[in-house]
């Protein structure tokens, strides 16, 4: 869910390509079986809808040069642990307190975790995307086959808009197509997206309750373990834990396989639990970290282990206050 994000720090949204309508181009009599089988939506519904989409230059341009390429995590740190990110987090924290504090009762997700996901994600809210989703994700489904999971998305946000009584002309988000306070992209809102106040409506755009609930939800229904850490800063000795460091993203091994191939820990870990031995290049050099099951639960969301670590990290200064 990050990549809009780093465009965004980038790029702007540029006019519209001038092409015709993605009601005429060679796969929409395609598409549209699609859409209707799946989701049962009328054909000549969803090709007014695609009547009105136009291509955007902008969005193939960004695809093919996501930022996140060139980042390490001390560009990471520059970015999403400033000051400013942080002040504006703890203020998020104070004028949310009492709906944070009911997600995090019903999904055991904590208040500082939530908060840092939106703080990454759109700076609390106030950053969602300028694109037009109906036109960036039709420009990324018909004109971008590279990456078929677009074409996935777009049926998806055809559904979500139908659900919500939303018109699909109306939604904003990033170039990618992901939208609201925690930029679920389109499958993502089907699947975890709640109604947070039981208003009957699920809005991720402008009901923070409803965007707080349901990033918790995401976090809950990808397995989050409840007062359980994220992970610690190690240092290594010797060469015998190289072959274990950045090995994936799920945990592949135990502590005691990473305590026997050098990595030293700052605190008592059980043996047996599943972790991860991550590198990442500093300020100051490369740092090591373990990462445990709910560091993996971060990347559920955003593959990046930079992007985790930046939730992480601004989890913690979010946090300081109350420690």
């Amino acid at each position: 869910m990050l990549k809009h994000v780093l465009a965004a720090i980038t790029l702007a949204a540029s006019a519209p390509f001038a092409g015709a309508a993605y009601d005429q181009h060679e796969r929409t009599d395609e598409f549209v079986a699609e859409v209707e089988k799946e989701y049962g939506i009328p054909a000549e519904e969803v090709r007014n809808w695609l009547k009105q989409a136009e291509k955007m230059d902008s969005v193939l341009e960004a695809i093919q040069r996501p930022a996140e390429r060139t980042m390490n995590w001390a560009r990471y740190q520059d970015i999403f642990l400033t000051e400013k990110r942080i002040s504006a987090g703890k203020n998020f924290l104070e004028s949310q307190a009492d709906i944070l504090a009911e997600a995090e009762k019903k999904y055991g997700v904590p208040p500082e975790i939530i908060a840092a996901i939106i703080g990454v994600e759109t700076f609390y809210g106030t950053r969602q995307g300028g694109y037009r989703v109906l036109d960036s994700l039709s420009t990324l489904a018909f004109d971008y086959p590279k990456r078929p999971l677009f074409w996935r998305e777009l049926k998806a946000m055809f559904a979500l808009a139908r659900e919500e009584g939303v018109d699909p002309g109306t939604i904003k988000g990033s170039y990618a197509g992901a939208m609201g306070y925690g930029q679920f992209i389109p499958t993502s809102y089907l699947h975890y997206a709640v109604d947070g106040d039981g208003d009957g409506k699920r809005d991720l755009w402008g009901n923070p309750v409803d965007a707080i609930h349901s990033v918790a939800n995401y976090f809950s229904e990808h397995g989050w373990k409840t007062d359980e850490p994220v992970t610690h800063r190690v240092t290594v000795s010797g060469d015998k834990y190289e072959p274990l460091v950045n090995v994936s993203r799920k945990p592949q091994h135990t502590v005691a396989d990473l305590t026997a191939a050098g990595v030293e820990l700052p605190v008592d870990i059980e043996s047996e639990k599943p972790a991860n031995l991550m590198r990442l290049e500093g300020k100051e050099g490369d740092e090591y970290w373990l990462g445990e099951y709910n560091f993996y639960v971060i990347t559920q969301y955003n593959h990046s282990k930079l992007y985790a670590m930046a939730v992480y990290q601004l989890s913690q200064a979010l946090s300081e206050d109350k420690q």
